[in-house]
């Protein structure tokens, strides 16, 4: 993927494999233990990252804003930076904020729309931005085009029905403040002022409607990652480990954990010492998970879902679309599968993207092993997962039929949003893998969940996140809730809690119940992420 030279971003290659031998373990120490009866390298820290995507380096940029004097250490299985699945190509980059993803609105039975989740997800965004915010301002990330960009998040769909839906979800959402900027319209000139490459040439007979709210954004979260790792490593007391696999976690007398790797690059087993552990480590977060053992993590299980993209090649038609606009989901697509026509801008290059057409493998990651779903399988999680399996036919007959498609299949249904899209203008590339969430339920009983989850050890010493979207873009509040859980104690410093509120403004605060709060923040994140300006 080209870099443009002297951006910042354009710096990865100095993670890469022939970098990780200068951060080789310092002053070895033999340790030997029941569990590992071989002669090791070790290190003492406060806090172990394991995975270097957008999760783990939001916990560890929050950590050091809050403490400098922290010991971290991040380690990573790749030779390089947030290359799984916060990696710019693997993911649909969207700043998901509840504009224009459908699937965070249900309708009810009763013809209701049940908008709980968007305006949590919409107020999660929003910390999110205010903390990216506040890192620009203070120098620790750079210009914000680097990493986030402005594109307008639209909603359109087609049919009376689907109208109809459209129609009681604006009337439910933008009546409140955190929606109040939210345009609707089912007019076809303004939706071509809107959308030109959907709407030109279209039947204006269709009945069609449209949402629109003009600051969505488009997150390089890649980007977003590297530049935060960039900045850690400036720092005291913080070491980068990459080509490191974890192979086991081991919970000591004192609380600590022991955690067993393997560096790749050169053989050799490593032992690092963690007060606290982080599992951020995506899809292969779940395998961690079970080997650390905790109460809180039994009768887990996951369900690996692959994702593919068409990728338009034309340039002029590339240039006629400058927005994200979802579509209805398909019945029994997972939600990572909500069709949608998106622009991305990655590494300062503008592309476009539609999809993403589910898949399936056993693998809990794009550069994993097939082998992950067989091996994730145990005594504790195998009931909830055969009863995931029986009771979710419909999503295993969309992923049967979704796997089927042909290339020609794949570009009718982009036809449905740009009609005149032409088979030989696109093609296929393979995104990110997610694991969905199999949580236990009754004894015999497992459900399938579709969206993120923080699962934390009874005595704080270790955390976990599972699940896919709304993924990155709340990464903030869901760091801030393992920081709340976890560090308690230090919590109830002063300087902790002035920190906080210098980072999140809001920090405490219901930006979905005080309307002047809300307007508040979101006037200054969208000046200092510059999302204010035409996209």
């Amino acid at each position: 993927m080209a870099v443009r030279p002297g951006s910042p971003v354009g710096q990865i290659d100095r993670f890469s494999a022939g970098r990780a031998t200068s951060h080789l373990l310092r002053s070895p120490i033999p340790l030997f233990t029941t569990k590992w009866r071989t002669h090791m390298t070790t290190k003492t820290v406060d806090v172990l990252l394991v995975g270097a995507g957008a999760m783990s380096t939001t916990l560890g940029m929050i950590l050091k804003q809050l403490d400098p004097s922290l010991k971290i250490c991040m380690v990573e299985r790749l030779d390089h930076v947030a290359r799984e699945s916060t990696d710019g190509w693997n993911n649909a980059g969207t700043g998901h904020a509840a504009y224009c993803e459908l699937n965070y609105t249900p309708e009810q039975a009763d013809g209701s729309i049940n908008t709980t989740k968007a305006f949590a997800i919409n107020t999660s965004f929003e910390i999110s931005l205010q903390f990216w915010s506040y890192l620009v301002e203070q120098g620790n990330l750079p210009s914000p085009k680097e990493f986030i960009n402005p594109a307008p998040h639209s909603s359109f769909v087609w049919g009376e029905k689907n109208v109809e839906f459209l129609r009681k979800r604006y009337q439910a959402l933008s009546q409140h403040h955190c929606f109040k900027d939210m345009e609707y319209s089912e007019d076809h000139d303004t939706l071509l002022e809107w959308m030109p490459l959907i709407m030109k040439n279209r039947d204006p007979a269709e009945k069609v409607a449209a949402t629109r709210v003009r600051y969505g954004s488009d997150v390089n979260f890649g980007a977003l990652a590297r530049c935060m790792v960039m900045n850690l490593e400036q720092q005291e007391n913080f070491d980068l480990l990459l080509s490191r696999i974890v192979q086991d976690l081991d919970q000591q007398a004192d609380g600590s954990w022991n955690v067993k790797l393997k560096n790749t690059a050169t053989g050799n087993n490593e032992v690092v010492n963690s007060r606290f552990v982080f599992l951020g480590a995506g899809g292969g977060a779940l395998p961690l998970l079970q080997k650390s053992d905790i109460p809180e993590g039994k009768g887990y299980g996951g369900f690996p879902v692959s994702g593919m993209w068409l990728v338009c090649k034309r340039p002029e038609v590339i240039e006629q679309h400058m927005a994200k606009v979802y579509g209805m989901a398909p019945i029994g697509a997972p939600p990572m599968s909500v069709p949608h026509l998106d622009t991305r801008i990655i590494d300062g290059k503008k592309a476009l993207l539609f999809g993403p057409f589910a898949g399936f493998t056993t693998k809990f990651l794009k550069q994993g092993s097939f082998m992950d779903l067989p091996c994730s399988i145990s005594m504790g999680n195998l009931k909830p997962m055969l009863s995931v399996a029986k009771n979710n036919m419909d999503l295993t007959r969309y992923l049967i039929s979704e796997v089927m498609q042909s290339h020609s299949s794949r570009v009718d249904s982009l036809r449905n949003f740009f009609p005149e899209a032409k088979d030989d203008d696109w093609e296929l590339s393979y995104a990110g893998q997610r694991v969905q969430i199999i949580k236990p339920g009754t004894e015999t009983a497992g459900k399938l969940e579709f969206g993120t989850e923080v699962i934390t050890a009874k005595d704080g010493s270790l955390a976990a996140l599972l699940g896919a979207s709304p993924g990155a873009s709340t990464a903030v509040s869901a760091m801030l809730s393992i920081v709340e859980r976890c560090f308690e104690e230090r919590l109830q410093e002063d300087s902790w809690k002035q920190k906080l509120r210098e980072l999140v403004p809001s920090y405490g605060q219901s930006l979905t119940d005080d309307a002047e709060l809300l307007n508040s923040v979101r006037a200054r994140t969208l000046s200092v992420l510059e999302l204010d300006r035409q996209a």
